[in-house]
């Protein structure tokens, strides 16, 4: 377990920082298998957690809808036959905020989970 995992999530408004680059370079490697990208100018994370069927990308996005209610803080989720895409980016602040790389961490304890 990343120690992004056990940190908690702190409300966040529109003036709250976006992380510092020292903090990305600290943060990515906890979460390997995501992507940081660009989109319209705003830095986000993005990973495809893969399966085998439709049954289980459908209760993975549950349960990844089930904490981000938890946190007050939504991702962009994309659910297919056999994948989803989860986006997190910190919409109030137009880039990355901690929360997202510790909602990151989380998604992917719960994968490993069902994963098991």
């Amino acid at each position: 377990m990343t120690e992004l995992v056990k940190m908690e999530c702190i409300p966040c408004r529109g003036d709250s920082p976006q992380v510092i680059e020292a903090e990305v370079k600290e943060y990515l490697p906890q979460i390997p298998d995501w992507q940081l990208v660009s989109v319209d100018n705003e830095r986000r994370l993005k990973r495809a957690y893969k399966f085998e069927n439709f049954a289980g990308p459908l209760a993975f996005t549950n349960q990844v809808g089930g904490l981000a209610e938890e946190q007050d803080h939504h991702p962009q989720i994309i659910l297919e036959w056999g994948k989803v895409t989860i986006w997190w980016w910190t919409h109030a602040i137009g880039g990355l905020h901690r929360n997202d790389f510790v909602m990151a961490a989380r998604c992917d304890a719960l994968y490993a989970k069902m994963m098991g």
